[in-house]
């Protein structure tokens, strides 16, 4: 079946959808963006993303495409025309097309709006959870703004490429001062030798993960350990466990962080059971 993208009030095959080549988002990267899980196509944790994209826009000044309805009811015909049962959904909004200019467009510009949507191979992310994946550590060369999430992933693609040289899954960045900040495209986690959960703070070097944020919300349920305090790249390698959260693989076991064993180099149980229970936690929609 061909593939449906949405874009600015239409639905195309993949292979005629496109935007105009004076658009912002081509142009500038002024372009911000939001994945959304879908499981037995039902959206997870649909209120949360669309909260952070409206800040996302708040943040860059940037005016809403459609309606948060609208908007709703669109990311749904997307994936029922993709016939996407589990997989996810994406949603990227630009500040529309001008001719090329680094000063925003006039007030009225309409902003361009595109949602596609694909299944994911929900066999293949369980065996890939059942192994662990591999993580490398590479310095964060981002800009200062990393908390909007925007289109401007070079240097996320860089070191996501990075990490493919290497035969690594992941890519963790890490600051001037030796402390992992998140991975190219998840946040990044420990688990100490004492049992304590371990994650970076939200600020503006570190983005605010919808997957981070519900994680949060189950581990207190439970009453487990937890410190929000940054961690160095040593304390990663001497700690019992490690994994990553993003919304395409939920919660993700590491095993191995630069050519180190994390723990006994095999999937931990604090997380194998954090991603057992993750879906608990989330909201369907």
């Amino acid at each position: 079946m061909s593939r449906i993208a949405y874009v600015n009030g239409r639905y195309l095959p993949h292979a005629e959808a496109g935007v105009s080549i004076d658009d912002r988002g081509f142009q500038f990267a002024d372009s911000v963006y939001e994945v959304c899980e879908v499981i037995g196509g039902k959206l997870v944790d649909e209120r949360r993303h669309m909260a952070r994209l409206q800040r996302s826009l708040d943040r860059l000044h940037m005016a809403r495409p459609v309606s948060v309805k609208a908007l709703a009811v669109i990311m749904r015909e997307t994936i029922r025309r993709n016939r996407v049962t589990d997989g996810i959904v994406y949603v990227q909004v630009s500040r529309g097309q001008m001719r090329r200019d680094f000063t925003f467009p006039p007030e009225g510009t309409q902003p361009t709006l595109v949602v596609t949507a694909r299944s994911n191979d929900l066999a293949k992310i369980e065996a890939r959870a059942a192994k662990g994946i591999v993580v490398v550590t590479v310095p964060d060369e981002r800009w200062r703004h990393v908390d909007i999430k925007s289109v401007s992933l070079l240097p996320n693609v860089l070191a996501k490429q990075t990490a493919r040289d290497k035969g690594a899954h992941e890519a963790w960045l890490v600051d001037a001062k030796g402390y992992v900040t998140e991975g190219a495209s998840s946040t990044a986690w420990i688990v100490t030798r004492d049992g304590i959960l371990v994650t970076r703070p939200l600020a503006g070097d570190i983005l605010p993960g919808v997957t981070r944020s519900v994680l949060l919300d189950l581990i207190a349920e439970q009453g487990l350990r937890f410190e929000e305090r940054a961690f160095t790249v040593e304390e990663a390698h001497a700690a019992r466990e490690a994994f990553v959260t993003s919304a395409s693989q939920s919660v993700m076991p590491v095993t191995e962080i630069d050519g180190r064993p994390v723990g006994n180099g095999a999937p931990g149980l604090t997380a194998g059971a954090l991603r057992r229970d993750y879906h608990s936690r989330a909201e369907f929609s």
